[in-house]
């Protein structure tokens, strides 16, 4: 995707440079304003180091940045380099190449480009569209308007998620610092006290021992009174190891707690992970490639979450073949409505974090009573829907 602020509309005309006789375009025909996007748009960071091997440009240490940068720099030459960049994009994205070859005429074309952003099969769609014979400057400029958006969309994303993540990850290092500390001062209390106790004991033994054998019977009086002052400071012992124990119990019980928070945050940085190689998954995934997960014919009620956000489930949900149906909750759709939707679909999802408890209560108890299965969600996040459908099983789960 695009690195960087760019304003597709400041593009300066023309965008190709072509013969005049219909053909499909080349990637060195291209405005250079065009490369960044093509080539981060079109191919992995893997199969650029492939291409750009055979050039000897791609070391070991070379970054994805730099072999971004390598290739957009080759693309505006017409050289053997360039020529093999097109080659990798055409052999890459046959089937979308061989799809929109079928288009013929301006509108045909466009009709393409919006149903693969429809599906989110964008990369190959791409690529077909701009170098299709018939693309004119109006739809090059309209698909690179798609294009820059949809990063910007996506990045927005993920620069909250892995926010999230990083403090999740703080909170947890803190949470095992502390629990560590107080383990070491509970165990450095407690063999403090029973050596005073041992020391205590037997600096009495010896001193008993010590007067019996010394003393006659008038200093029995002055005994017996080293003995009860030995006897009050061995119960202030036990009622300061009684005060200690105490405390000990009230460290493990706090102890417990962090530990029961911390594995709270290591689901919960499981959860942004699978959501982020979910998200990274879908936008990697080769256009021309069946989905690694189908949902046909499988019918998914969503309930709860943000307006603004419906239209982009709806789009990605449909892309995998099955119907979207939504139900706000009742925010604004009543309540009444939830059992009919029910009824109709085979999957039911909500988002914790953004449900009614009434609306979350009573879709559980529609989907016991109608033998459906529901799925509650981490948030109400895009990326938390799309990391659920990619969950193996999910299809036969419908079932």
């Amino acid at each position: 995707m695009l690195s960087g602020p760019l304003d597709f509309r400041a593009i300066p005309a023309p965008l190709v440079k072509r013969e005049a006789a219909p053909r499909r375009t080349k990637i060195w025909e291209f405005n250079t304003n065009l490369h960044c996007s093509i080539i981060g748009t079109c191919l992995s960071s893997g199969e650029l180091r492939q291409v750009l091997k055979k050039f000897g440009m791609a070391s070991q240490d070379c970054t994805d940045h730099e072999l971004h940068s390598i290739a957009v720099t080759l693309a505006g030459r017409h050289d053997d380099a360039a020529r093999q960049l097109h080659k990798a994009l055409d052999h890459r994205h046959k089937l979308a190449v061989n799809q929109f070859a079928r288009a013929e005429a301006e509108d045909a074309v466009r009709a393409l480009w919006r149903d693969a952003v429809k599906r989110g099969d964008i990369p190959g769609a791409y690529w077909a569209t701009l170098t299709h014979p018939l693309t004119n400057q109006t739809i090059i400029r309209e698909a690179f308007g798609e294009v820059h958006m949809l990063s910007h969309l996506v990045g927005s994303a993920n620069r909250a998620d892995i926010r999230r993540l990083c403090q999740l990850e703080a909170d947890k290092a803190a949470l095992e610092a502390k629990v560590q500390r107080q383990q070491h001062a509970m165990h450095e209390a407690v063999v403090s006290r029973d050596m005073q106790i041992r020391e205590l004991r037997k600096a009495l033994a010896d001193r008993i021992v010590s007067e019996a054998t010394t003393a006659d019977p008038a200093d029995g009086a002055a005994l017996r009174g080293l003995i009860a002052d030995r006897e009050r400071r061995l119960a202030a012992e036990a009622r300061r190891r009684g005060t200690l124990e105490e405390r000990l119990q009230a460290m493990q019980a706090e102890r417990d707690a962090e530990r029961a928070a911390r594995v709270v945050a290591e689901r919960a940085c499981q959860a942004l992970h699978r959501e982020l190689d979910a998200v990274e998954t879908s936008l990697a995934a080769p256009a021309e490639d069946a989905p690694s997960m189908r949902l046909d014919n499988v019918v998914l009620l969503y309930v709860g979450g943000r307006p603004n956000q419906v239209g982009h489930m709806r789009a990605m949900v449909e892309g995998l073949g099955a119907t979207f149906l939504h139900h706000d909750g009742g925010v604004e759709n009543h309540q009444n409505l939830l059992p009919g939707l029910t009824s109709r679909c085979d999957l039911v999802l909500f988002p914790v974090d953004c449900i009614s408890h009434d609306a979350a209560n009573i879709v559980k108890s529609l989907c016991r009573q109608g033998g459906k299965r529901f799925f509650p969600l981490r948030s109400a996040s895009v990326t938390s829907l799309l990391a659920a459908l990619q969950v193996p099983g999910m299809a036969e789960a419908a079932d």
